[in-house]
C-alpha cells in the first residue's frame, strides 16, 4: 500500500544539476532505508548511491565527490542531488525504499527520466 513518486528529472547540458525527489505515501511505517538507482535499455541496473536512518551510506564510484543523497523524514522524501552532470548519466532514475531484511517491505517507483546532452 505505499506508493512512491519520483520527480525533478529533465534535459541538462554537461556540466548542470539535478535534483531528484523520491515521496513516499501510504503506510510508510516498515520503510528503513532507500536507494536511487538507475538503468538504460540494454544494461544492468545499477546503485547510485543509498541512505539509511536519515544518513547517506553508499555511493557509486561514479558518483562519489558529484552526487549527494538526503533525507526529510518528516516529509517522506529522499533527495539526489546531483551536480557536475555528464552525458554517460543519462539513464531512468528510479526510487527504492525498503525495509528489514525479510520484512517483506520493498517498493519502487516508477523512475524519472534525466538526459544529459553534450
Amino acid at each position: 500500500q505505499v506508493q512512491l513518486g519520483e520527480s525533478g528529472g529533465g534535459l541538462v547540458q554537461a556540466g548542470d544539476s539535478l535534483r531528484l525527489s523520491c515521496t513516499a505515501s501510504g503506510d510508510t511505517r516498515c520503510i528503513v532505508a532507500v536507494g536511487w538507482y538507475r538503468q538504460v535499455p540494454g544494461k544492468e541496473r545499477e546503485l547510485v548511491a543509498g541512505i539509511r536512518g536519515g544518513n547517506p551510506t553508499y555511493y557509486a564510484d561514479f558518483a562519489k565527490g558529484r552526487f549527494t543523497i538526503s533525507g526529510d523524514t518528516a516529509k517522506d522524501t529522499v533527495y539526489l542531488q546531483m551536480n557536475s552532470l555528464k552525458p554517460e548519466d543519462t539513464a531512468v532514475y528510479r526510487c527504492n525504499a525498503l525495509g528489514d531484511l525479510d520484512s517483506g517491505c520493498r517498493y519502487w517507483g516508477q523512475g524519472t527520466q534525466v538526459t544529459v546532452s553534450s
